[in-house]
């Protein structure tokens, strides 16, 4: 039976026949992940089972990075939960600190995720990883618990829309503009437990950091997983990022197979495109940046695992180079892990950050939660680099949130109000 890429890579870690959409499968992970939000509540119901002994202290990752650092005690109670288990058990992938990142960037520049990997993770944008050819899924913390336990879980092979990007890529565009174009167009429950698999030649010529965007916003379609094939521009980053080069994904292609079955197929062609913005209170309720122009803002974040990496950075630079951040919008910049932040200093992006009146943060998850570092008051606008809008997501109730790539938030930061780069 020709495979679709979330059935193939299913089956790999199953001695179960994948036979059809639907079906339970048990199968092997790859990593199991959770954080300082999730990892406690996975503690607890890990002790809770009688569990004795992680399954693999290699395969195994906490991330403390939605608030660090520690913003009061009980922030600060959830790390030394997490921190006691992981000496306890002797994990090898234990986060914190200066070593510390935001998840989903972090753990492929570390290379502890690859291509035909299983990941779940205690955390719903574990689909980042999709970026890379890896099936990736957010799972709740009981479950994550079994698997830090037994190194299995259970899997129902999801159904497969398929979405080919075409055309030219107008200069502005980039991968966060193409998730939120497929997003207005099927809707937050659109992949509804179901695998988005994303190709065409626009998805082929994408950068890998653009893939890693794009997946980790499926979720916000309600998708199981995001996935890309992997190619030649997977095996190039994998590698770079310290990846096993003896990892089977890294020595051939893993694609779909030719007559893969697809629930539904959608061509969406990006020619003659502007960037889109999605406004309050949904992440589908997306609109040409044009069509929301001129609308006050009081802050502007840049970073997240959606769009923290070098090359938002580099994005977000080009725009606020030579220029201000308006007086009335604090504009908060927040490279996603000590490498990329690393980078920025060595390519002089800080600079330009500070020179335009931002705020540059640690390496956290922070506003994007409405955790810290950024929370809206009453009435506030903010333009977001992160992957989610929902009332109050960032603090007051009657607080607004647009999400948008770097390229439309740098703009906005300096025109104190949402803009193109263009406008500028």
């Amino acid at each position: 039976m020709p495979q679709t890429l979330a059935q193939k890579i299913l089956q790999a870690h199953t001695d179960d026949t994948v036979e059809r959409d639907g079906q339970i499968v048990q199968c092997r992970v790859s990593l199991v992940l959770a954080n300082d939000i999730t990892g406690p509540l996975a503690i607890k119901s890990f002790r809770g089972m009688g569990a004795k002994r992680v399954f693999d202290k290699d395969k195994i990752a906490l991330v403390m990075d939605h608030f660090t650092p520690q913003k009061d005690i009980d922030s600060a109670n959830q790390v030394l939960i997490s921190r006691a288990f992981a000496q306890e058990q002797n994990i090898t992938h234990y986060y914190e600190g200066g070593d510390c990142g935001v998840e989903h960037t972090l753990l492929p520049e570390q290379g502890l995720v690859g291509p035909g990997d299983l990941v779940i993770g205690a955390d719903s944008h574990t689909c980042t990883y999709g970026g890379i050819g890896a099936f990736a899924t957010g799972m709740g913390s009981t479950d994550i618990a079994a698997a830090m336990a037994l190194g299995e879980t259970w899997l129902k092979v999801p159904p497969t829309i398929r979405v080919n990007f075409t055309g030219v890529m107008p200069r502005w565009l980039r991968a966060k503009d193409l998730i939120l174009l497929l997003i207005g167009t099927i809707g937050v429950d659109g992949a509804l437990y179901k695998a988005l698999e994303f190709g065409g030649p626009v998805i082929d010529a994408l950068p890998v950091e653009g893939r890693l965007t794009m997946a980790n916003m499926a979720i916000e379609a309600g998708g199981k997983v995001g996935l890309f094939a992997v190619d030649a521009q997977t095996r190039a980053y994998c590698a770079e990022h310290g990846h096993d080069p003896n990892h089977p994904g890294l020595i051939r292609d893993l694609a779909a197979d030719a007559g893969a079955a697809y629930e539904r197929v959608l061509d969406i062609d990006v020619t003659g495109q502007e960037p889109v913005v999605a406004c309050p209170h949904l992440p589908s309720n997306v609109r040409p940046v044009s069509e929301v122009r001129d609308t006050p803002v009081q802050q502007v974040v840049i970073g997240s695992c959606t769009n923290g990496r070098i090359s938002d950075m580099r994005d977000a630079a080009e725009v606020l180079r030579g220029r201000k951040v308006d007086k009335k919008v604090r504009c908060i910049v927040l490279p996603s892990t000590p490498t990329v932040w690393k980078q920025c200093l060595k390519e002089g992006l800080m600079e330009v950050f500070m020179d335009a009146g931002c705020i540059v943060g640690p390496c956290t998850c922070g506003p994007c939660l409405g955790g810290h570092t950024g929370i809206l008051g009453d009435g506030e606008r903010a333009v977001t680099t992160t992957n989610r809008n929902f009332k109050g997501r960032m603090g007051s109730l009657s607080s607004e949130v647009y999400l948008a790539g770097p390229l439309v938030a740098a703009a906005s930061a300096v025109a104190g109000r949402i803009a193109s780069p263009d406008a500028l």
